[in-house]
């Protein structure tokens, strides 16, 4: 399994709108980038989440992210996740999920469990950072991170004492603006360091 650093990862997130025909945009069009840009056919798949515990998946032969049909219609924060994280695997470790050539559920989870611990977690945490990075670009963020750090100081909240209720203030409004969770804006801020600037 590839180790990417963070920085590597940036770059290839960086890169990743252009080299699939779209011009950076907030929100950024990620169902585009996916169908248009990759090719790749979005397969709304009803259970797949309570039958499996995963919110969607890249088909063997990378042609097909299927997603689950709740999170499809009822999530679209999580709905846009899933696209960018399964994205990820194939921008990040395409050759190495040709190789495995999983043609089935049970074949990815297989392939998942026979991995060693961190290479399984090196996967995961690479697809779920590029995600985030594609999703939530930097000059974008630390924007937007700036007018929500104004608001929560017009609003009485004191970011500069780390308070938790501040910086949930804070990620939910940035994450209305990228149309993310709150959860992707905390991870995003304290991965660039931002939370202390």
């Amino acid at each position: 399994m590839p180790r990417l650093s963070y920085e590597d990862l940036r770059g290839a997130a960086d890169r990743f709108p252009a080299e699939h025909g779209v011009a950076v945009q907030i929100p950024v069009p990620i169902e585009e980038i996916v169908e248009f840009g990759l090719g790749i056919n979005i397969i709304p798949l009803p259970g797949l989440h309570v039958s499996h515990e995963i919110d969607g998946f890249l088909s063997a032969d990378m042609t097909e992210i299927s997603v689950d049909l709740h999170v499809f219609e009822s999530f679209p924060t999580r709905y846009r996740f899933t696209l960018a994280h399964e994205a990820g695997h194939l921008v990040l470790h395409g050759e190495v999920l040709k190789a495995a050539a999983p043609a089935s559920i049970a074949d990815w989870r297989r392939f998942v469990r026979e991995l060693a611990q961190p290479d399984r977690e090196w996967l995961e945490w690479q697809a779920y950072a590029f995600a985030g990075l594609v999703l939530v670009p930097r000059d974008s963020l630390d924007r937007a991170y700036g007018a929500a750090k104004q608001a929560a100081d017009e609003a009485g909240f004191d970011l500069d004492r780390n308070l938790e209720v501040a910086r949930q203030y804070v990620a939910t409004s940035v994450g209305k603006v990228f149309a993310v969770s709150a959860a992707v804006v905390e991870k995003r801020l304290g991965y660039d360091g931002t939370w202390e600037r």
